[in-house]
C-alpha cells in the first residue's frame, strides 16, 4: 500500500510541476548568443600547463597522463561490463572485446570478477597498469 501512495504522490508532484512550465516563457536571443561566440577567445593549452597547475605535493600518478583511470574503468565495468567497454578503455585486444560481447561478459561471471578486481585496485591506490593492454580474456 505504501508503494501505491508513493507512486501517486510522485505522479501528482510531476503533474503539478509540469503543468506550471510554459514553453513560451523561455526564449533565446540568437543575436546575443552569436555575439558571445564572436567575442570569445581561443586559448591553446598543453599538457605541460595542466601538469604544472597540479600542486607539487601530489604524486605523479595523479597528474594527467595517457594511462587508464581506475575510477573510469570501474564505472564502465559497472554499467557496461557485459559489453566489455571497460576492457576496450584499458586497451585490450579487439578480439577479446568481441569475446566479451558474444558471451555477454562470460554470462556476467567474468564481468563480476573484473568489477571486483577493479574495486580492489581502486581501494589499493588506483593502479590498473598491470591490467592495461591485456590480450587475455580473463583480466586477472
Amino acid at each position: 500500500m505504501k508503494k501505491f501512495f508513493t507512486i501517486i504522490a510522485v505522479v501528482a508532484s510531476m503533474l503539478a510541476f509540469t503543468s506550471s512550465a510554459k514553453a513560451d516563457a523561455y526564449t533565446i536571443d540568437d543575436n546575443a548568443v552569436e555575439a558571445a561566440f564572436q567575442a570569445s577567445v581561443s586559448a591553446p593549452i598543453s599538457m605541460d600547463v595542466i601538469n604544472a597547475a597540479i600542486p607539487s605535493g601530489v604524486n605523479n600518478e595523479a597528474k594527467v597522463s595517457g594511462s587508464s583511470n581506475a575510477v573510469v574503468a570501474f564505472v564502465l565495468c559497472w554499467f557496461l561490463g557485459t559489453l566489455g567497454v571497460h576492457r576496450f578503455y584499458m586497451g585490450t585486444a579487439v578480439l577479446t572485446g568481441v569475446g566479451y560481447i558474444l558471451t555477454i561478459g562470460g554470462c556476467g561471471i567474468v564481468t563480476t570478477i573484473d568489477w571486483v578486481v577493479l574495486l580492489i585496485a581502486l581501494i589499493q591506490g588506483g593502479d590498473v597498469s598491470k591490467y592495461e593492454d591485456n590480450t587475455k580474456f580473463f583480466m586477472w
